[in-house]
């Protein structure tokens, strides 16, 4: 089985291009993933992760992600290589993102309210919810 799931924040926009073949989108992005622990008296290590966007959800990425901003992935680790200009053969190891999600805060959010409304590009209206919609608050979840 080969599964990624990944949290971690933009470090740069996502960059788009489409293939020559069949002008299909894809969306190259990189995340900053913090690892889990860190020693006493050590900062906290990340490691920058590539990630490919396909199709759909290249789309979703590059038009609703920004740098800094915290996103989840899920997905499956790639590998491929190829020769450079130079004859050289260049290994590439890579996240192909088969899921895309936010995953900031909502704390987050409301102290940038201008990111949020840039990022999401839709506000949610409450009284425009279907009659089943409950609304959910942070203090209502268990966790």
């Amino acid at each position: 089985m080969n599964k990624v799931v990944l949290m971690g924040r933009l470090t740069r926009d996502p960059e788009v291009r489409y293939t020559t073949n069949n002008n299909t989108l894809v969306a190259s992005f990189s995340l900053a993933v913090n690892r889990r622990f860190a020693r006493q008296g050590e900062e906290r290590q990340a490691d920058f992760v590539n990630i490919v966007a396909w199709d759909k959800t290249g789309e979703f990425c590059s038009k609703y992600f920004k740098k800094g901003q915290q996103v989840g992935i899920i997905g499956r680790i790639q590998t491929r290589n190829y020769d450079d200009k130079d004859g050289k053969k260049v290994y590439v190891t890579e996240v192909v993102a088969e899921e895309a999600y936010f995953a900031d805060s909502k704390r987050e959010v409301e102290a940038n309210p201008f990111a949020s409304a840039e990022t999401m590009g839709t506000t949610f209206d409450a009284n425009q919810a279907p009659n089943d919609f409950t609304q959910v608050t942070d203090d209502d979840l268990p966790f």
